[in-house]
């Protein structure tokens, strides 16, 4: 991540990535990502769907807002 005055850090994918690898969990709630990162939880929501749209990621709607994401690489995915 690299940032400067006034710039918004910026996120690699394989940085978003890594936080799937890593966790014991296999899903995901996107605050849980967003704890990772110095970024609004907005701005992790809208890489998240990205990602989701580039079928990197996969994602469930759980209850009336929740979402969850997991990685299908990871090898404990649902």
């Amino acid at each position: 991540m690299s940032d400067g005055p006034g710039r918004k850090p910026t996120i690699y994918d394989e940085d978003i990535l890594d936080v799937f690898r890593s966790s014991s969990d296999p899903v995901l709630t996107t605050s849980e990502v967003a704890s990772h990162f110095d970024i609004t939880h907005r701005g992790v929501r809208d890489r998240l769907e990205k990602l989701e749209e580039e079928n990197v990621i996969e994602c469930k709607k759980v209850g009336a807002r929740g979402m969850v994401w997991w990685y299908p690489g990871h090898a404990s995915t649902p």
